[in-house]
């Protein structure tokens, strides 16, 4: 089985072909291909975690969609003095498809 850590929207993510993978907002849209730096490679018993070796890999995935995360509720409260802010948030995230590790 081949699948690679990568770096994807600050955090790591293990993906092989086909798998979905959920990151920060990129500047894409629906069908582009993106590349995704590789950072560990693990092809069956052979695991590559060099630098150079690591830089001719190319992990490429397709922008699925565009879409917001969880909507977050930032609740501020001091007792006695009347002050409440209430403020919401939701994460713009991108949807990938892994298409080829080579």
């Amino acid at each position: 089985m081949v699948y690679a850590i990568v770096k994807a929207g600050g955090r790591q993510e293990k993906v092989s072909v086909g798998d979905i993978v959920v990151m920060n907002s990129i500047e894409a849209k629906a069908g582009d291909t993106v590349e995704l730096p590789a950072l560990l490679l693990v092809d069956g018993e052979k695991v590559t975690t060099d630098a150079a070796k690591l830089a001719k890999v190319k992990v490429t995935a397709e922008v699925v969609r565009d879409e917001k995360g969880p909507k977050i509720v930032i609740l501020k409260y001091k007792n006695k003095t009347g002050y409440r802010k209430r403020q919401g948030h939701r994460q713009s995230l991108t949807r990938l498809k892994v298409t080829g590790i080579k």
